[in-house]
C-alpha cells in the first residue's frame, strides 16, 4: 500500500511540475501563423555585412549604391523577407552592418544578398550563418514606422 501512495504522489508531483511548464499565454492560431515550434522559435538566417574588395571613389555612385542599398532593405522588410538590419559602429574587424533574413537557408539567403546594389557591387560582402531565433521577431516591423521619426 505504501508504495502504491508513494507511485500516486510521485506521479502528481511529475504531472504538476509538467503542467507549471505549459504558458497560459500560448496563442496557437499566432505561432502557427509566425511558423513557431513548441518553443516559440524559428531558424533564420544571419549575415554580417562588411567591406568589401570594391573601393569606389566616385561619391554620387557610391551615394547611389547606398541609396539602392536602403531602398533595397525597405522593399525586402515589406515582403517580409528581412526582419533586422541595422549598421555597425566602426570597428577593426571591417564588420559594417547585420541582416537577418526570414528564410531557412544560406541557398534562400544569396539571391536576397545578390539583390542589394552595394553587395552586387563588391562593395558590400557578407557571412551568412544559420540562427535559431524567436519566431516573434518579425513582428517588431509593424511598431518600427510608429517610431521612426525620420524616413532613410
Amino acid at each position: 500500500m505504501k508504495k502504491v501512495l508513494l507511485l500516486l504522489l510521485l506521479c502528481g508531483v511529475v504531472l504538476a511540475a509538467k503542467a507549471q511548464n505549459i504558458n497560459s499565454s500560448y496563442n496557437k492560431a499566432l505561432a502557427d501563423s509566425l511558423g513557431a515550434d513548441e518553443y516559440g522559435m524559428k531558424p533564420y538566417i544571419f549575415v554580417i555585412l562588411k567591406t568589401g574588395p570594391t573601393k569606389i571613389e566616385d561619391k554620387a555612385k557610391l551615394d547611389s549604391i547606398f541609396r539602392g542599398h536602403l531602398n533595397n532593405i525597405n522593399r525586402l522588410a515589406n515582403n517580409g523577407q528581412l526582419v533586422v538590419a541595422g549598421p555597425m559602429k566602426k570597428n577593426d574587424k571591417t564588420y559594417r552592418g547585420i541582416f537577418i533574413f526570414n528564410v531557412k537557408t544560406p541557398e534562400e539567403a544569396k539571391p536576397l544578398l545578390s539583390s542589394d546594389p552595394a553587395v552586387a557591387s563588391g562593395v558590400l560582402d557578407y557571412e551568412i550563418f544559420q540562427w535559431y531565433g524567436s519566431a516573434a521577431l518579425p513582428m517588431y516591423l509593424k511598431y518600427s514606422d510608429k517610431i521612426e521619426k525620420t524616413k532613410h
